[in-house]
């Protein structure tokens, strides 16, 4: 059942706010996220319609906000499951809904230089410079169209070398680590354009068949398992030989269970909770939040409310053969 609530993004929200406006209650800016503002319009409507007053949009409130249309899942569960995971992992990463998500940029908060796009490719990490340099030559024109009088600067900076890079970056942003502008409007234009997101999808696709990959490793086959392991190689790289090692331990003292539904909720809550702690301290909470949002379906993340059906079609069903 599609419902949308605090921390719902994407297309079917502006229609919910767009026809809480043309109703004359006011649901803040029309950008796709459900936030407070929104919310308290819902439930100023809920209360004039006499229903339950609770502020999320379910196929009740639905049917009196639309009468006579059904309510509408999210259109990017009628995806394919890697561009699902791809989707929820740039949520995560840009606190953006999709397509949004594909222009997100930051700075250098976490030593990176610049990250941008859907998968917050960095200058740091060396995951950016290839999609640009992509760009630059299949897309010239756009390229320079874009950037305009800063398109040589970019092109040399891509030819520098990596601690030259880096410099660059830093001196592109503010003191919050911010971009500012013309870069940061560049950037995000860039982000938007269909041409690079069709390049970050492709360069998305090796990290998604790595994550394949891992499920297998790991003896995990649900939606559930190729988000988690996907937003894992996004967000961490990898899982260690030492991690690994323990994560086989905590598999061991499982008990039996009849029910492979339980069996793989109990194995992802594991994984997720071992690569947590693997990561730097600064980090450990906020990879634990985010990677047991993925494992148990729903969560709250930065701030925002998930829920991997409803919002994503990312569920317990399999998605890869069911380990014997």
């Amino acid at each position: 059942m599609a419902l949308y609530q605090i921390g719902s993004n994407g297309p079917e929200v502006v229609e919910i706010q767009s026809r809480l406006a043309e109703l004359g209650i006011t649901p803040g800016p029309m950008d796709g996220v459900f936030g407070g503002s929104t919310e308290a319009a819902v439930r100023a409507f809920q209360k004039s319609k006499g229903l339950l007053v609770d502020g999320r949009v379910g196929p009740v409130t639905w049917a009196e906000l639309f009468p006579g249309a059904k309510i509408e899942a999210p259109a990017i569960t009628q995806q394919s499951l890697e561009h699902r995971c791809l989707a929820l992992t740039g949520a995560f990463e840009t606190s953006q809904p999709p397509p949004d998500c594909f222009a997100g940029l930051s700075g250098d908060f976490d030593g990176q230089g610049i990250s941008l796009g859907v998968c917050q490719w960095n200058l740091g990490q060396g995951s950016l410079q290839p999609m640009l340099e992509e760009m630059n030559q299949t897309q010239t024109a756009i390229l320079q169209q874009i950037f305009g009088q800063q398109y040589r600067e970019l092109e040399a900076m891509l030819r520098a070398t990596r601690q030259e890079q880096l410099a660059w970056a830093r001196s592109i942003q503010n003191l919050k680590h911010v971009v500012v502008e013309p870069w940061r409007g560049r950037f995000k234009a860039l982000g938007r354009r269909p041409e690079f997101q069709e390049i970050q999808a492709k360069h998305a696709l090796q990290l998604y068949e790595k994550a394949l990959a891992l499920c297998e490793v790991y003896g995990v086959f649900s939606g559930r398992a190729v988000a988690l392991m996907f937003d894992i190689k996004v967000q961490n790289g990898s899982i260690s030989e030492l991690v690994r090692a323990q994560i086989e331990q905590d598999f061991a003292r499982l008990g039996a269970s009849t029910d492979p539904a339980d069996q793989e909720v109990a194995r992802l809550r594991i994984i997720a909770n071992r690569r947590a702690e693997a990561a730097k301290p600064q980090w450990i909470e906020d990879v634990r939040n985010r990677k047991l949002t993925i494992a148990n379906g729903v969560g709250v993340v930065h701030g925002n409310h998930y829920d991997l059906e409803e919002q994503y079609g990312i569920t317990l069903g399999a998605a890869l053969p069911v380990p014997v």
